[in-house]
C-alpha cells in the first residue's frame, strides 16, 4: 500500500551543474484521496503522552509507513499527538490509494 500508488510520477531533467553531472528531479503530482467513510470496523483510542503516528500505524496496521493515512483518517497534520487526542484507526485500507 505505498502512499504514491496513483500518483503520477515524471522524470525531469534540468541541467543543473554539481560536479559535471546532469541529475534527474523526480516531480509528483497531487493525490487526492477520498475520504474515508466511518465503519463498524473502525476502532477509536484515545492518545496517551509520547504517542506519534508511525508508531500507532506500527501497532495497528504492522507497517509505520502508514503513519499519514491515521493522519488523512483524522484530518491532523503532526507526527506527535497530544496526550488526550481521540484518533479514528480505521481497517478500510482500500483508501489508502487515491484516485
Amino acid at each position: 500500500m505505498s502512499r504514491y500508488e496513483n500518483t503520477n510520477i515524471r522524470r525531469i531533467n534540468k541541467t543543473r551543474i554539481i560536479g559535471e553531472k546532469r541529475r534527474t528531479f523526480m516531480k509528483y503530482d497531487t493525490t487526492l484521496y477520498t475520504k474515508v467513510p466511518e465503519s463498524n470496523n473502525d476502532l477509536f483510542v484515545i492518545a496517551t503522552e509520547g504517542d506519534r503516528l508511525d508508531n500507532l500505524a506500527f501497532q495497528f496496521y504492522g507497517d509505520p509507513n502508514l503513519w499519514w493515512f491515521i493522519a488523512q483518517t483524522n484530518n491532523i497534520s503532526t507526527m506527535n499527538v497530544p496526550a488526550g487526542t481521540s484518533l479514528r484507526i480505521s481497517f478500510n485500507t482500500q483508501f489508502t490509494s487515491g484516485g
